[in-house]
């Protein structure tokens, strides 16, 4: 192990032992319930391993950078489970008596749906609300152009937009 690797492990260590009993307290306050405490303190220490040496080293304030990674990885959470809950309620409502879906096929399918989820999300709001009307509403595009109040040039760049978006999350920038 070279002498950067030990540094850097030393340094998680530090912050683990230091920190981690706060913020399952911290944790356990917000969300009522000791077990997800300590599924959020595990997921956000180890998103701590994705920080270099340096970026370790610079946290001046370590409780909020982990009280600011907790939070957004208990949105990821909320998010995630307001998805399956979705899910499994238009399941129900389709289901067939003599089909059930695997455990496997469950889990695949949150997966994409909260992948889906995210990318609508991360775009501008414009080229989502055209996207979104023209997928899911099947508007036409002069539809679409009335209820946003653009015209409906603007109407197709937002949806190419929005495809280039959804093409760049899927297969990275240089595809």
């Amino acid at each position: 192990m070279s002498t950067n690797e030990r540094v850097l492990q030393q340094t998680l260590h530090s912050l683990y032992s230091d920190h981690r009993g706060w913020l399952q307290n911290w944790l356990r306050r917000k969300l009522g319930c000791g077990e997800q405490a300590a599924d959020l303190v595990q997921d956000t220490f180890f998103r701590l391993l994705s920080l270099s040496r340096t970026d370790l080293a610079a946290l001046q304030t370590p409780r909020a950078y982990l009280t600011t990674t907790a939070t957004r990885l208990m949105i990821d959470r909320a998010r995630r489970q307001k998805i399956e809950r979705a899910y499994l309620e238009a399941l129900a409502l389709t289901q067939v008596d003599n089909f059930a879906i695997s455990p496997e096929d469950h889990l695949e399918v949150i997966e994409t749906l909260t992948l889906i989820a995210a990318m609508l999300e991360s775009m501008p709001d414009k080229p989502r609300q055209a996207f979104m009307l023209s997928r899911l509403e099947n508007l036409t595009y002069p539809e679409i152009s009335q209820m946003l109040g653009v015209s409906v040039s603007m109407v197709k760049q937002y949806i190419a937009r929005a495809m280039v978006h959804c093409h760049h999350i899927f297969y990275g920038e240089d595809a």
